[in-house]
C-alpha cells in the first residue's frame, strides 16, 4: 500500500484501508475503486492522506498500533463520557467514574500492552477512522502517542495508566465550550480563543471534583497547554511548575494536532511535525521528551514517497530501529527515470539523506 494525498488520487483508484465512523460502520471498503464522489466526500470529511493500492507496494502492509475494535471502544468510552459531563454541567460532581472509571482503566491497560509489544513504531497515519468531531479522534490519539511515549521512557505501571486516563481526558472541559466556537472552521478571533482557552481550567474542575479520579489526571487537563518559558496557559507555568505528565502530555497534544486531518487546513506528515517540536525543544518542550518522542513514532510512515539527495525517488519500505530518520526505501526512480525497484537502506548508505516527500504519485497509479 501506498500513502498519498486524497486532492491527488485518480479516479479508479483502489483503497488499501478500509475507513470507518467512530460507531465502527463501514463508510468506504477497501479494495473499493474510488469515484469522484467518494473522493469529494473524504476531502470534506477532511481526510488528507489515504493507504492506496499501487503495483510498486503491494507487498508493504501497514498494520494500526492498535486494533480497529480496541480503538473504535475507546473512542466511544470517551464519547459517552464527554456526553455525560455535558448533560450535567449543573451537576460539576459528576458520578460518571463509578460506572466507567474501571472501563476506561481497562482500555488504557490494553493500549499500554499494545504500544509496550509493538514490533514497530508507531504510525497513526495508518488509522483511517472518520469521526464526527475532532476532539474524541484527537483523545484517542494523544493517548497511544502519551503512552507511547511513558513506556520508552520506562516509568513505573501505574504512572503509565494514570498518564492514560489524563489523556483520554485532557480536553474534557471542552464540553464547557460553545459548539460553534468549538467546530469554527475559520481562524478564532481573540474573543474565541480565550474562550477555547477556558477548557483547561473547566476540565481541571470537573475532574477534580468527580469521585476516584486521581488529582494527577485533573492535573492533566489543567496544565497540558503550559510551556517552558511561561507563554503556556492557563497560569502562565514555568519549566519546574509543570507537572511531568503535563509536559509529556503537551508533546503528543501538540504532534497530534498538526499531524490530524482537519476541515480547514491540510494535516502535516509526521517528519513535519516533530520539525515543529524541535523548534520549540528547550524553550516550549522539554529536551528529553522531544527525543525520546521521536524514537516511538515512524518519521517517515511505510508507504511514503521520498525523493534522495542523490537524485533518487523511492517508496519507504520499512524501519530501522533506532535510526527512524534512515529506512529502508524501494528505489522506482533515478534522476526521474523509471529503474527496475531494488532496496537502498539508508542506515548503511550514510550519504545519502531524504530531501523531501511526495504525496501526490497516485495520478500515475492505474
Amino acid at each position: 500500500m501506498r500513502l498519498v494525498a486524497t486532492k491527488s488520487i485518480a479516479q479508479g483508484t483502489e483503497l488499501a484501508r478500509t475507513i470507518y465512523n467512530d460507531n465502527g460502520q463501514v463508510l468506504v471498503q477497501r479494495d473499493v475503486k474510488l469515484t469522484p464522489r467518494m473522493l469529494k466526500r473524504l476531502q470534506q470529511f477532511g481526510i488528507t492522506y489515504v493507504y492506496v493500492k499501487d503495483a510498486f507496494t503491494e507487498d508493504i502492509i501497514v498494520n494500526p498500533p492498535i486494533p480497529d475494535e480496541v480503538r473504535i471502544e475507546a473512542i466511544q468510552m470517551i464519547k459517552s463520557s464527554f456526553k455525560h459531563f455535558q448533560q450535567d454541567q449543573l451537576i460539576k460532581n459528576s458520578f460518571l467514574f463509578d460506572k466507567t472509571g474501571q472501563k476506561m482503566t481497562d482500555i488504557v491497560r490494553v493500549i499500554v500492552d499494545q504500544v509496550s509489544n509493538r514490533e514497530e513504531v508507531l504510525s497513526i497515519l495508518s488509522d483511517i477512522l472518520i469521526s464526527d468531531d475532532y476532539i474524541f479522534a484527537h483523545s484517542i490519539n494523544v493517548t497511544i502517542y502519551s503512552l507511547a511515549l511513558a513506556t520508552e521512557l520506562g516509568l513505573p505501571k501505574k504512572e503509565i495508566e494514570q498518564i492514560g486516563l489524563g489523556s483520554m481526558l485532557h480536553d474534557v472541559g471542552k464540553v464547557f465550550i460553545p459548539e460553534d466556537i468549538l467546530q469554527k472552521s475559520g481562524q478564532l478571533s481573540k474573543h474565541e480563543y480565550e474562550i477555547i482557552k477556558t477548557h483547561t481550567e473547566e476540565g481541571f474542575n470537573l475532574l477534580r471534583k468527580s469521585p476516584n479520579i486521581p488529582l494527577l489526571v485533573a492535573h492533566c487537563a489543567f496544565q497540558h497547554h503550559e510551556r517552558l518559558n511561561g507563554s503556556g496557559y492557563p497560569r502562565g507555568l514555568t519549566d519546574k511548575e509543570i507537572h511531568p505528565y503535563a509536559k509529556l502530555m503537551g508533546v503528543a497534544d501538540v504532534f497530534d494536532a498538526v499531524t490530524s486531518n482537519r476541515v480547514y487546513r491540510d494535516a502535516m506528515l509526521p517528519h513535519e511535525g516533530l520539525e515543529i517540536l524541535y523548534a520549540g525543544s528547550g524553550v516550549l518542550f522539554d529536551k528529553r521528551l522531544v527525543e525520546t518522542f521521536r524514537k516511538t513514532i515512524a518519521v517517515y510512515p511505510k508507504g511514503l514517497t521520498v525523493e534522495l539527495s542523490d537524485g533518487k525517488t523511492g517508496i519507504v519500505l520499512k524501519q530501522n530501529k533506532n535510526l527512524y530518520e534512515r529506512p529502508v526505501v524501494r528505489i522506482i526512480k533515478e534522476q526521474d527515470q523509471d529503474v527496475a525497484p531494488y532496496e537502498l537502506d539508508l542506515s548503511t548508505h550514510l550519504n545519502v539523506v531524504i530531501t523531501a516527500c511526495d504525496t501526490g504519485f497516485a495520478k500515475k497509479i492505474q
